[in-house]
């Protein structure tokens, strides 16, 4: 579980990613994938990061880890901000990822052996061939991998199995932090997504990992994480303990987000109202003025065309970006 007195693992500071979408003539356009995101992360801490597709959640976990280049903003590990190349050297040699889709980010043409080494052959993390080997036997058995799928290739395994196979490689490095990035557990079916839920748990008690844990899925965001964040249109609008922002959201979307989980008692889900919102998602490109949830939201008012509310906390630990926060709460 999470230190609170400790000093954030990973900071995240006014946080940019614009890509120049071409726009024909010689003319670009910036699409503002994240815009001014801010959050820290303590250690031993699990941040679950959820907003509609789109909204720029994996964007963010991608960005910290520098495989997108940072438009603008700061991200800090251990208090020390990432600038050179020595930096991030640095920062990947504690800092991984789990990638969404276990079929595609497994190269089919190698071995589980070599997947999984390949970390320690880019940070040289190895003096013999012999350790070289050890380790990654090692590391096959913390995902619940059997020694003898070392040889085996990506193909011959089922989607649970190849995201043991990803995860076993994300902790090649021995990290502090990792990135559970576009919904781990998506590609899975239910009964393999909770064990390997229940195997992120363990893997966190048992090294004291940090996870930025990015999903669709509420019910297991809720499960997993100590706080929340709640992204839409690149900002993040809401941040609350997980308890916290299930029992009292306070942010439009938020609550419309929650009123879509589904509860399995029907009289409880009986008395639950939905909250459906009007319109689709604006594109990215063409955002609208001041809060980007204003054209979708029943409570919107001048002002939110205006401005961009500030993102302020309105209770102990809870931050909020909303004009009227105090009004409809």
């Amino acid at each position: 579980m999470k230190n609170e007195a400790a000093q954030p693992i990973v900071e995240v500071r006014n946080l940019k990613e614009y890509f120049n979408i071409n726009m024909g003539m010689f003319r670009t356009k910036p699409l503002k994938a994240v815009d001014n995101v801010s959050f820290a992360i303590q250690p031993g801490e699990t941040l679950g990061l959820v907003g509609e597709s789109g909204c720029g959640k994996t964007t963010v976990g991608r960005t910290i880890l520098h495989l997108y280049k940072p438009t603008g903003g700061e991200v800090l590990y251990k208090g020390r901000k990432i600038q050179t190349k020595a930096d991030i050297q640095a920062f990947r040699n504690k800092a991984s990822m789990v990638f969404q889709d276990p079929y595609s980010s497994l190269n089919p043409r190698m071995t589980v052996a070599d997947i999984i080494g390949e970390p320690l052959d880019v940070h040289k993390l190895y003096s013999s061939r012999q350790e070289r080997q050890e380790r990654i036997l090692e590391l096959m058995g913390y995902v619940g991998l059997n020694s003898e799928h070392a040889a085996r290739y990506a193909h011959e395994f089922s989607g649970g199995q190849r995201q043991r196979i990803g995860i076993a490689r994300a902790l090649a490095v021995n990290p502090d932090f990792i990135v559970c990035d576009g919904e781990p557990v998506s590609a899975l079916d239910v009964s393999i997504q909770a064990q390997v839920i229940n195997m992120f748990a363990e893997l966190q008690e048992k090294f004291g990992l940090t996870y930025l844990f990015i999903a669709h899925d509420l019910l297991v965001v809720r499960h997993i994480s100590d706080r929340i964040a709640v992204m839409y249109l690149g900002k993040m609008v809401e941040l609350a303990n997980a308890n916290e922002i299930y029992d009292h959201p306070l942010h439009p979307y938020s609550k419309s987000l929650l009123s879509a989980v589904p509860v399995p008692d029907p009289k409880i889900a009986r008395a639950n109202q939905r909250i459906v919102l009007s319109g689709d998602i604006p594109s990215p490109l063409n955002a609208p003025s001041g809060c980007p949830f204003r054209t979708r939201c029943p409570y919107a008012c001048d002002k939110c065309a205006e401005s961009m509310p500030d993102f302020q906390e309105v209770s102990a630990g809870h931050f909020v970006a909303c004009h009227r926060v105090g009004e409809i709460n």
